[in-house]
């Protein structure tokens, strides 16, 4: 995904009739082009990216080619997608090359998880990368980039700064808003509350590149989340890698749950909708699962990673958890939100597992039943315990196994978006679509909803009348404006 803002003119020139052509003393704009990878979190980092850049004196461009600034915010939780970033990087190497030789200088900067994790390693690997910087430490890269230009040389920050980043970071804004009608606000947004990760999964290596745990005070949470609704937005998603561990002070003094927090932040008015996500199932409380019952505009959808279906796999992956225990905390769910929806990620192939261990995985599908799910095969992340494991599974039967796994949760998406046809859903339109006259939008169970409406509805809340579904979306008349 590319976060993308309009480009600014240079200077603002007059040309007066009896004299030459003069220039304004407006400073001349840097551009920036921002390429994201990976999860939701790398997605909200990018947009307070962007912001912090604007706050410098940076335009957003679509063309990587007019940028005086590139950065790729990127992923290391498999390895095609690290693959992808040096693949990337060699093209922009060529077209730094392009640019120098036109007199015109282009900023490389690689930030996120392959940044921390490999750091002077990418410099070497890619010596057209100018600037390197950690998940953690993005608040300085504009800094970072005025260094690289001044010496000449790669600057690389993958530390754990003892000032918080979000400290740094202006003060959160959507940017102004659009005029034209078919380009508006977001209706929804994210919002990171927690981040880092204790639990250690051996497959796993966020840990390593965003570090412990954290969790922001709710009153800076809430603070950001009343500008949010103040610009617009009308869903708000939390997000952390381990978000329903999050526990930050209150303006009481003690340390919140994500259910009180989801409580406080429900009492905006204007907020109608109140997702989260990832979160792991040792650390849903009580409390949370009142939440579900108690909270009206928490919607009723989970996505709750299990990874493996056998208990021996499961130990091995250090997840804490048995598959009992999983489902024993989707039937304690579900008996206070009946028509809740799931989702889940699951890693085929993890070292050693057999062909009835991943049996099991296809049976504790076929036992829940899942709306969405997003499947993998299992990836070696250098630095992480079960890339030492020895028995290491041939590709091509994580490839074969993966394929059964997917036409199980294919057809069980399929089944749960036909459930829907002949239901009037309400529908959050969020963007227009590439139909004409069609905006797309989401029900509660984050279905896609496609239906014609006018650019007039965005940003609202629709009856919409199912009549027809496929495996990733439905399609509706609008009932209700």
């Amino acid at each position: 995904m590319t976060k993308l803002i309009g480009t600014m003119p240079d200077v603002a020139v007059d040309a007066p009739a009896d004299g030459p052509v003069i220039a304004h003393p407006k400073p001349l704009l840097r551009r920036v082009y921002l390429k994201t990878f990976g999860c939701q979190m790398n997605v909200y980092d990018s947009e307070r990216m962007s912001e912090m850049l604007s706050a410098e004196g940076y335009a957003n461009t679509a063309d990587p080619a007019d940028a005086d600034l590139v950065i790729l915010n990127t992923c290391h939780i498999r390895e095609k997608a690290v693959e992808k970033v040096y693949s990337d990087l060699g093209r922009l190497r060529d077209l730094k090359i392009e640019r120098q030789a036109q007199g015109r200088e282009t900023i490389i900067a690689v930030a996120g998880c392959v940044a921390q994790a490999e750091g002077a390693e990418i410099a070497r690997r890619a010596p057209a990368v100018d600037v390197v910087i950690g998940p953690q430490s993005y608040h300085r890269l504009p800094e970072l980039a005025d260094k690289a230009r001044q010496q000449g040389r790669a600057q690389i920050e993958t530390s754990f700064p003892e000032d918080e980043k979000f400290n740094q970071l202006p003060v959160r804004t959507l940017g102004p808003a659009s005029d034209g009608q078919a380009a508006r606000r977001p209706a929804s947004a994210f919002l990171t509350v927690q981040e880092g990760c204790d639990k250690f999964c051996t497959f796993c290596v966020v840990p390593y590149t965003r570090g412990a745990e954290y969790s922001r005070p709710v009153e800076k949470l809430v603070d950001e989340a009343h500008r949010l609704v103040d610009e617009g937005v009308r869903e708000i998603t939390l997000l952390g890698q381990n978000v329903n561990a999050y526990h930050g002070e209150g303006p009481d003094g003690s340390h919140w749950t994500l259910a009180r927090l989801m409580h406080a932040l429900a009492d905006i008015p204007a907020l109608e909708r109140l997702r989260y996500m990832t979160s792991h199932p040792r650390d849903i409380g009580d409390d949370l699962i009142a939440a579900h019952r108690d909270c009206s505009k928490l919607m009723p959808f989970l996505h709750l990673p299990f990874q493996a279906g056998s208990d021996r796999i499961l130990a091995a992956m250090n997840r804490k958890h048995t598959a009992r225990d999983y489902l024993a905390l989707i039937e304690r769910i579900r008996a206070v939100r009946p028509d809740l929806a799931l989702s889940t990620d699951v890693i085929v192939g993890f070292p050693g597992e057999t062909e009835a261990e991943f049996d099991a995985t296809l049976a504790v599908i076929r036992q829940i039943g899942f709306a969405q799910a997003y499947s993998f095969k299992y990836s070696p992340r250098p630095g992480t315990p079960a890339a030492t494991i020895g028995e290491q599974i041939p590709d091509v039967v994580k490839t074969e196994r993966l394929a059964r796994l997917q036409a199980l949760l294919d057809e069980q998406q399929t089944a749960f978006n036909a459930a829907s046809i002949g239901q009037t859903i309400p529908v959050l339109f969020e963007r227009i679509g590439r139909g004409d006259g069609q905006l797309v939008g989401r029900t509660p169970h984050l279905q896609l909803v496609h239906a014609e409406a006018t650019p007039l509805l965005l940003g609202r809340i629709i009856s919409v009348e199912i009549r027809g579904s496929g495996q990733t979306s439905l399609r509706g008349v609008i009932k209700a404006a």
